[in-house]
């Protein structure tokens, strides 16, 4: 069986200290920023991919939640890398064995990067056809994370054709304090319109005049010039 050991031993070879301060200012973990105290070790994105790729059939998910609870980012997003590709993979036991796994560890996916790579992988899939008042339940935490997670979820829902439930907690989220929020709403808004784009306009059509200016940008990013110049003129 793989350990921590072998995965972090994996990783801090592959790390390059060049690339620590460029990272530390994208994910914001800098005084003041929304990662800060966090630390990177300067490990590429598709380098954890692989890492991963190798782990994970005999990584345990004991092991691999000790990684989540890391305090290197790098091996806490190589982490939900392994756990995306055992929930993928695994049974319904262990599918809900992983989600549950992901909603008590919601303070160490604390960034979008590790939003992003989880929550429309694991929570929205598993809830797809069950109970999702979690989500509604996460829309209302005071951490940040949590309510991105909520909208994030919902992709799962949308690659289905169900938009419901984006509506819903993008409703909930409309005047959200944090700008990470305001752009995954706008996101998961675009997503739907890009798949029904009269069910997307129907419902920017009451919102979009309160709405945070990013989180409509990011909506009608996909729309033509003109509409987008209306929605931004105030004139739809």
């Amino acid at each position: 069986m793989a350990t921590t050991a072998d995965v972090r031993h994996d990783l801090a070879s592959l790390a390059d200290p060049s690339r620590v301060e460029g990272v530390s200012r994208f994910l914001q973990m800098v005084p003041g920023g929304y990662g800060e105290g966090d630390r990177a070790i300067g490990v590429a994105v598709p380098d954890q991919r692989r890492v991963a790729g190798r782990y994970w059939r005999d990584i345990s998910l004991a092991e691999t939640v000790e990684l989540l609870t890391s305090g290197v980012h790098e091996e806490r997003l190589t982490s939900l890398f392994i756990l995306v590709r055992k929930f993928t993979k695994g049974d319904e036991e262990e599918r809900g064995r992983i989600f549950r796994i992901i909603l008590a560890n919601t303070g160490s996916i604390n960034n979008w990067d590790l939003v992003d790579s989880s929550a429309p992988y694991i929570v929205g899939p598993w809830l797809v056809d069950k109970d999702r008042s979690v989500l509604d339940r996460l829309a209302g935490s005071s951490l940040v994370w949590d309510r991105r997670i909520a909208i994030m979820a919902t992709f799962a829902f949308v690659k289905a054709g169900d938009f419901r439930w984006t509506f819903r907690i993008g409703e909930r989220l409309l005047r959200d304090p944090h700008d990470l929020v305001h752009k995954a709403v706008g996101w998961m808004l675009r997503e739907v319109g890009n798949r029904d784009r009269a069910a997307a306009e129907e419902f920017l059509a009451a919102r979009y005049r309160v709405m945070p200016r990013v989180m409509l940008r990011y909506a009608i990013e996909k729309f033509e010039p003109q509409r987008r110049r209306e929605y931004l003129s105030g004139l739809v």
